[in-house]
């Protein structure tokens, strides 16, 4: 057994305790970590006996930087830019540019691609890598990748698209719309739809880059790390609730700064200094993705646990342990 996987196990009981443990791999000094230097403190880490509370502070230091940099499955050192400390960073930019009031479709589509493009890579370098640990991506998964990457594209400029096809912005239309319901509740409304088309384009991107993890299942152990079999129910299990966490993580990202800027806007405040209404929704975004990613991330056990009667009958008589494990992903 890898031993991130085994710490990840041992600190997954709780939320609050894999939330901590979160807080402190998410640490971006991480990404200035060579590859030597990983690959040093994984070593570290095998050679050495992990206690239940670990007090060698080159210990921690070198669990720290394989928790988040090397993947718990193949043992292999992630690329910089798909780490567990690097999405906060890497998409910041990229959920800024796609809540940006676009004034053509142009621009809101390169946006979303970007943005989709680097959450299939996060998803698919971060994924259940158990049953393919030294697979090159066939092409029919590459397609499989760009399809999921194209859709969710499309679904993420919806809104933008009905705005510049119908006119929602011309005075006429926001008059016919202010007769129908207040302002707020327009508002509000909006920013709703926004959310949930923002969340469900994020886990249908979990949910198709992984999909292989329906179709093939992934490995499942017991407490002591023995590979007890292969499961598709704890394949699905894994996705599901990774599909989850995203849309929770993305949703919440869209909708809680759009609500506080659409609070700011009545405010003397911004009437005064209009031109401080950007940053400040910039700056909001930075922070609530930056407190979302170890909340939405915590939200499951990265080595999840599933009851022996929910898997396939030959595992279970492979096994008389009631729980056995697997490694959800990110």
């Amino acid at each position: 057994m890898e031993g991130n996987v085994d710490q990840w196990r041992r600190e997954g009981q709780s939320f609050l305790r894999r939330f901590l443990q979160l807080v402190d791999i998410l640490d971006p000094t991480t990404l200035l970590a060579s590859n030597k230097e990983i690959e040093n403190a994984h070593t570290l880490l095998q050679s050495s006996q992990l206690k239940e509370v670990v007090k060698d502070e080159k210990i921690k230091e070198a669990l720290k930087l394989t928790l988040s940099s090397v993947h718990p499955d193949t043992g292999n050192v992630l690329p910089t830019v798909f780490r567990v400390s690097a999405f906060a960073p890497f998409a910041s930019p990229l959920i800024i540019a796609i809540l940006l009031p676009h004034k053509r479709m142009k621009p809101a589509l390169l946006c979303q691609l970007l943005f989709q493009s680097y959450s299939a890579g996060y998803n698919l370098a971060n994924g259940n890598k158990t049953t393919c640990k030294d697979e090159k991506m066939p092409l029919n998964k590459f397609l499989l990748l760009i399809g999921a990457v194209s859709y969710t594209t499309c679904l993420g400029v919806v809104p933008q698209f009905v705005v510049s096809r119908y006119s929602f912005n011309s005075p006429a239309m926001y008059t016919f719309f202010r007769k129908i319901l207040p302002v707020p509740v327009l508002g509000l409304v909006l920013i709703v739809v926004l959310s949930l088309l923002s969340a469900i384009a994020s886990a249908f991107n979990v949910a198709v880059v992984r999909g292989s993890e329906f179709e093939k299942g992934v490995e499942v152990t017991d407490k002591n790390g023995n590979v007890v079999g292969i499961s598709q129910a704890a394949g699905t299990k894994a996705v599901k609730d990774t599909a989850v966490s995203r849309a929770v993580l993305i949703g919440t990202t869209a909708a809680a700064p759009t609500m506080i800027v659409s609070y700011l806007q009545r405010t003397n405040f911004i009437r005064r200094f209009p031109h401080a209404l950007a940053p400040i929704g910039h700056v909001t975004t930075i922070l609530i993705l930056g407190l979302m990613v170890p909340i939405s991330f915590s939200l499951f056990p990265q080595m999840g646990k599933i009851n022996k009667s929910k898997l396939e009958p030959l595992i279970q008589a492979n096994t008389t342990e009631d729980e056995l494990y697997y490694n959800r992903g990110l």
